[in-house]
Order: C-alpha cells, then sequence, then structure tokens
C-alpha cells in the first residue's frame, strides 16, 4: 500500500500533524533573536509614541520629540526585522544577548521625548528614560511646572511597560515568540526561580498581564473615587503596580490627602507580592498566599518595619500620623515603589537605617519589586541555619528546605553569586560617586536606590530632591546601576566574562 503524500509528511514531521503548518517559525533552523526582540519591541514602541504624538498635539502640548522617537523606533524595527528570525529555541547565549540588546535599546529611544519635549539634556533623558523602565523612580526634573502632562504620562508608561517585564510583555502577546520563551523569560524573570505555574509559558504571561492590568485599573479607579484627578489617578496607578514611584506631583504623596496614602499602601502591597500567587488567589485559591514562605516572610517585614516606623516617628507626629507615615513608607520602600508621603531624609537617624534594611530586603521573586528579593533571604537563613546545626550533628544529611521541598545546590548556589555580585557592585557605585565628589551618605544611598530599583534616597537624592546636581559621570554610571537591577545583576555580568566572548559552542552556555 503506499501512503499518501500528506501521511507522508505527517511521519515525517508529526508536529506539524497534530497543530497544522506554521510557515513563520522553523524550529529546526538557528534563530536570530536578539535582532528579531528587539524589531518587535521597536515597532511596538513606534505604535505607543505614535500615540502620544498625536494625543500631544491634540492636547496643544509638544509633540515633536514623541513624533522624532516614533520615527527612530521604527526605522530600526522595520530594519532588524528583515535580519531576525525565530527558529529553534535559543540558547542561554542567545537569550542574554537578546535581553541585553532590548535593555540597550529601549531607554535610548525612551529618551527623545525628554530630550526634546522635555527639559532635559541627552544624558539626563537618558538617566530618566532608564529609571522609568527600570522602575526606579529616580528623577532628574527638578520642575515639574514646565513638564507637560503628556510627558508625565509617557514618564509612568515607561515605568508600566518596565514593571510587568517587556519580554513577559511580548511572549504574552506575540506568539511567534513562543518558541524562545522560557529562555527569554528566565533571563529577564526577577528571582532565583521562575514559577511556571500554567501548562504553558504564553498562558503564564497572559495570566500575569491580566491580573497587573486589572489591578492598574482597580487602583486608577479607587484614587479617582479617594479624591485624585482623573489624570493624577491614571498616572499614578501606572506607576503604582509597577513598583516605580514616578509621580505627577512634584513632592510625591505629600501634595495629595492623607487618605489617598491608605489607598497606595493598599496597591503596593500587591505589587510588591509574587504575581503568580495573585493568579491563584484571584482564580479561587487565596490559600496559597498563607502557604507560600516567601509571602508570608514578606507580610513579616513589611509588618516589623511598619510598626518601627510608627514608633520612632510617633513623638514627631502623634501616633495616627505617625502610623500613616511609617505604614507609607515602609511598603513603598520594601516594594521599591519609591513614592515619599513626607521628606523621609529629615526623619530621625534610626528611621534612616530601618530603611535602609528594607531597601536590601526587597519584595517577592516573580513581582514588580526590586531589591535583592525576599526569598534569597529566606534561602540564605535556611543555609545559615543549616550550617550551625551540622556543626552540632556532622554525620547528618541536612537537605536544605523551603516550603516543603528541596532546594537545589544550583539555586543555592545561584542564589549565593547574586548577592556577592550585587554587594560588590553596590560597594563599587558607593565608592566610585564618592570619588566623583558626592558626600557618603548621598553616595551610599543612591548607589543602594539605583542598585534596587527604589529611587530616593537621603541626603542629595532624598525624595523631595532630584539626581540632577550629580557628576555627569556619576549619572552614567548610575544608569547602568539601573538597567544591572533591573536584570539581576548576574546577566549583564556574563557579558564581562572571558566565556561570553569565546566563538560560542554546543556545550557552552546552553
Amino acid at each position: 500500500m503506499v501512503a499518501s503524500p500528506a501521511a507522508a509528511r505527517a511521519r515525517a514531521s508529526p508536529c506539524r500533524a497534530h497543530i497544522g503548518p506554521r510557515p513563520f517559525v522553523n524550529t529546526r533552523a538557528r534563530g536570530r533573536y536578539a535582532p528579531l526582540l528587539v524589531a518587535v519591541t521597536c515597532i511596538s514602541l513606534c505604535l505607543v509614541l505614535a500615540v502620544f504624538s498625536v494625543a500631544a498635539l491634540a492636547q496643544g502640548e509638544a509633540w515633536r520629540g514623541f513624533l522624532v522617537a516614533a520615527i527612530v523606533a521604527g526605522a530600526l524595527g522595520g530594519a532588524l526585522l528583515r535580519v531576525g528570525q525565530p527558529g529553534r529555541e535559543p540558547s542561554r547565549r542567545e537569550a542574554l544577548l537578546a535581553v541585553l540588546a532590548v535593555w540597550g535599546v529601549v531607554p535610548l529611544i525612551g529618551a527623545i521625548p525628554f530630550a526634546i519635549d522635555g527639559p532635559l539634556g541627552p544624558l539626563d533623558a537618558l538617566f530618566e528614560s532608564a529609571s522609568g523602565f527600570t522602575t526606579t523612580g529616580a528623577t532628574m526634573l527638578t520642575d515639574f511646572s514646565v513638564v507637560s502632562h503628556t510627558l508625565f504620562l509617557w514618564r509612568a508608561v515607561t515605568q508600566w511597560i518596565g514593571g510587568i517585564g517587556i519580554i513577559v510583555l511580548f511572549i504574552a502577546t506575540f506568539p511567534q515568540l513562543a518558541i524562545a520563551g522560557r529562555q527569554l523569560f528566565v533571563t529577564e524573570a526577577p528571582g532565583p526561580e521562575t514559577d511556571r505555574f500554567l501548562p504553558r509559558l504564553r498562558s503564564t504571561a497572559m495570566a500575569i498581564l491580566l491580573v497587573y492590568g486589572l489591578l492598574t485599573v482597580a487602583c486608577a479607579f479607587a484614587y479617582h473615587l479617594a479624591g485624585m484627578s482623573p489624570f493624577d489617578a491614571v498616572a499614578n496607578a501606572f506607576t503604582t503596580l509597577s513598583a516605580g514611584g514616578f509621580s505627577p506631583a512634584a513632592r510625591s504623596f505629600e501634595d495629595y490627602a492623607p487618605a489617598l496614602s491608605w489607598v497606595a499602601a493598599a496597591f503596593m502591597l500587591f505589587a510588591g507580592a509574587n504575581f503568580a500567587l495573585l493568579y491563584r488567589a484571584f482564580a479561587g485559591r487565596p490559600w496559597t498566599l498563607w502557604r507560600d514562605p516567601e509571602f508570608r516572610a514578606y507580610l513579616v517585614v513589611l509588618f516589623v518595619g511598619a510598626l518601627g516606623l510608627s514608633a520612632l516617628l510617633a513623638e514627631q507626629y502623634g501616633w495616627s500620623e505617625a502610623l500613616r507615615h511609617g505604614t507609607f513608607q515602609a511598603l513603598s520602600i520594601t516594594t521599591s515603589t519609591g513614592y515619599a508621603s513626607a521628606d523621609f531624609a529629615t526623619w530621625p537617624t534610626a528611621t534612616h537605617a530601618l530603611l535602609v534594611v528594607m531597601m536590601l530586603i526587597g519584595g517577592s521573586a516573580g513581582s514588580a519589586a526590586g531589591g535583592i528579593k525576599v526569598v534569597r533571604w529566606l534561602i540564605l537563613v535556611r543555609v545559615a541555619t543549616r550550617e550551625v546545626r551540622h556543626t552540632m550533628h556532622p554525620r547528618a544529611v541536612l537537605p536544605l528546605r523551603l516550603g516543603g521541598r528541596i532546594v537545589p545546590v544550583d539555586v543555592v548556589r545561584a542564589v549565593s553569586a547574586f548577592i556577592t555580585l550585587y554587594v560588590g557592585l553596590l560597594v563599587t557605585t558607593a565608592v566610585g560617586l564618592v570619588l566623583l565628589g558626592s558626600d557618603g551618605m548621598t553616595a551610599f544611598s543612591a548607589a543602594l536606590a539605583t542598585l534596587g530599583n527604589i529611587g530616593p534616597g537621603f541626603a542629595g537624592v532624598g525624595p523631595m530632591a532630584s539626581y540632577a546636581e550629580l557628576h555627569p559621570a556619576a549619572k552614567a554610571w548610575l544608569t547602568f546601576a539601573m538597567i544591572a537591577g533591573r536584570l539581576e545583576v548576574v546577566t549583564v555580568f556574563v557579558v564581562f566574562t572571558r566565556a561570553w566572548w569565546r566563538r560560542p559552542s554546543r556545550h557552552v552556555m546552553r
């Protein structure tokens, strides 16, 4: 019996028999994902910037910067689209290159409106753009009255895009990136381990995007109902759920009614939590939140931080206001949002020490928050506890457990490497800023606030100040620190290793 041509093709390629033809993706070919991902990113930014250009023109505000940025993004995206192509799943090296390429290009394009339509020079505009996309919230603006509403909204949108993660956003919306999804997602996702809580990665990304979007809409409505203007409600909602902290108000939440601080605190709590857990909770399994050891530890950190700050501020404000400021700032700093309900740089020194601890801890893995992340500290504590027990019982077999599961050795090793590199870059950045003329407190807090994607620090870079007075070289250095912090440090440091520059082989960087 002679098989039909269709049956022969089905035997040769079983996948095609089940899912049909996929002419756009050749799973056996070697893909060029870096230019493809940059192209998709640029074309998407082109569309967004074009909308902003039309909106600014309609409002009678400066629009040329948005148009120029849209043209640059569109031209670059179109050119790279001819070069890039999908194929088989990329290697770890290819995924790293793609993510680094995107994060190298996006801040440059995003800076164009700030430089042309705003009051910032080229370097300051790049800093502002990088601060937006990395959700840091450190600003170069000194006079908010000269900035248009459209530019304020652009600042907020950059943080909203960065908060969900550029790669996560595109995996959810562009099916042709599905093959590369796993490596790209793992490369950019915050935390030591990606929790793929749904069978397919694209479904995971879609679920995260759904939770993120719905919470943003709910936050905007809550702000407006509590008395915020529609524009401020939308702009602040974008930067609350992204844990970004850019606000159209010059003095952040100090310019708003006290009741709005409690609304912001509630949604910052969500922004710093693992979006995978939030999806489970909203899908009808709320008990998964409390069963997660990181979420419980996250709540403990927030409770202790809020109570400690409130106690330290009680004499200055009285217990009612102290509780509001303490709770708000504990959530704002731990989740790396960076809002301020008051100028905490002028608070007692003891509060600064507590705030620094919260800056170092950070939010949950898989959230919009920055910092070292709660789960890494949990693993580090478990390692220390195990070593103490092992000293007492040297022959005992003591597996490292977290949440009832054994933590793999490679995860422990990755956590140790991350914290080592994080602290090393923090110290190097602080020392570099001192050498460039900053005082010690300004240098240390600026390094910590940018590397942890927090935004405001103390002294010269406090919540009511800006980074505009720093040395130009310090601004460039801190721009790198923001991107390194957003990409979890290790991703960036790989470029400085000898192995990165060697000819890749199938045994290296897979």
